[in-house]
């Protein structure tokens, strides 16, 4: 099945029906698509498995989302909430101190990414699959990087750091690293428990006066 295969007329999903199972069916429909596409891929997944997984009919689908690529930006919302929620609980653990969220963030970040079934990060994945840079999933993409970046940069600057872009670009470059060596090392592997302890140092040696802990 085609990702752009159209289920029903554009802008059906305006007309859902307001039928109470709705919006619980949507949720099932959510949560499947999660599960398989982070799991299996966007492109390998067709809606018939998500129909399957969620346990609700085809109609239900055809209600909610006038096509895949509709699903699929719909996924990405949810992993997009999901990120900057985990974003932000890292740095909820030391307020007021931007070193330290930025270090309690790789702190985290290497927990999670040591987990077996740990997939990397949803958006490089969707971008792999996307060759097209000016497809809708792509772009979702880059505006998600864009916002993570832009909130690094408001924490190295209020860190203090002497080249808070640097550092910042650093930092980011640290996160994506992570999320390869996941796949390629594998969960939990050296380059991922390192990876808290060299943010540290970059930190420190950027934040004059600054131990990052």
């Amino acid at each position: 099945m085609s990702d752009s295969e159209t289920l029903k007329p554009t802008g059906a999903r305006r007309a859902r029906s307001t039928q109470t199972a709705g919006p619980e069916a949507q949720q099932h429909l959510l949560r499947a698509a999660d599960e398989l596409f982070y799991r299996e891929g966007v492109r390998t997944v067709g809606v018939d498995a998500v129909v399957e997984r969620a346990g609700v009919n085809k109609m239900s689908l055809y209600r909610q989302f006038s096509s895949k690529d509709e699903l699929v930006m719909a996924y990405l919302e949810r992993k997009d909430e999901q990120f900057f929620g985990y974003v932000e609980k890292s740095f909820a653990k030391h307020p007021g101190e931007p070193a330290r969220q930025l270090q309690q963030y790789f702190d985290d970040l290497a927990v999670r990414a040591s987990v077996d079934d740990y997939r990397g990060c949803p958006f490089v994945n969707v971008s792999v699959e996307f060759s097209d840079t000016t497809h809708p999933a792509r772009q979702f993409v880059f505006r998600n990087k864009e916002r993570l970046m832009a909130r690094l940069l408001e924490l190295t600057t209020a860190a203090g750091a002497d080249d808070p872009v640097a550092l910042a670009n650093g930092l980011g470059l640290m996160i994506e690293g992570v999320y390869a060596a996941s796949q390629t090392y594998g969960p939990g592997c050296g380059p991922i428990l390192a990876a808290p302890k060299v943010a540290a140092q970059l930190i420190a040696a950027a934040c004059s006066g600054t131990q990052a802990g």
